[in-house]
């Protein structure tokens, strides 16, 4: 995993992100759109129907300051082809480069956690990944990074769940999260 090792304010992020490419990718559990500037993977987003889509453009646009480019080829050919392996019941890590601009703090932490420290195939809880980030009494601020995600699937935070076995929450929704974990051989698959 590309784990992005200076300063949170970094460079000036205009400088980074003069220009976004973006497409949308089909997936086993729907469209995803995908963003990336020139340091990596910036964004996934759920199910991107065109309403969606265009909503989250204009959003990347304001947060990143920069330039947005319908592309499918350069910054994400990788992350395509990985994510279509990922689908395809491949066990892939997704270790790719990211960029780590529409997170901070906290959240930051708790995803580098999770991206560094939860493999494919695994679960961990809301409350270890508290543990694990140096703040044990924190499980219901991990919930919130969770739910914050700009990178999921890629930042497997469909891989955290309650301590007593619960799924949790879900910004993809609960199915989603439990055809990822099917996916992963962590559930079993649905019958039908």
């Amino acid at each position: 995993m590309d784990i992005d090792t200076g300063a949170e304010a970094g460079p000036d992020r205009r400088e980074r992100a003069a220009t976004v490419e973006w497409t949308v990718v089909e997936s086993a559990i729907g469209p995803l759109l995908l963003a990336a500037t020139g340091r990596g993977l910036v964004r996934v987003e759920f199910h991107a129907d065109a309403a969606r889509r265009d909503r989250m453009l204009d959003r990347l646009a304001g947060q990143l300051g920069a330039e947005l480019v319908e592309c499918a080829s350069g910054r994400l050919a990788e992350a395509m082809r990985r994510l279509d392996r990922y689908f395809a019941g491949e066990p892939d890590d997704l270790d790719l480069p990211l960029d780590w601009s529409l997170t901070t703090g906290f959240n930051r932490q708790v995803l580098r956690e999770l991206a560094a420290g939860v493999p494919y195939g695994t679960v961990v809880g809301y409350g270890e990944l508290a543990r694990r980030v140096g703040q044990p009494g924190a499980a219901q601020a991990v919930g919130a990074a969770m739910g914050a995600n700009p990178l999921p699937v890629v930042v497997p935070c469909h891989r955290v769940v309650e301590s007593d076995g619960g799924l949790g929450g879900f910004g993809g929704g609960l199915e989603t999260k439990r055809q990822l974990l099917a996916l992963e051989g962590v559930l079993p698959a649905p019958l039908f």
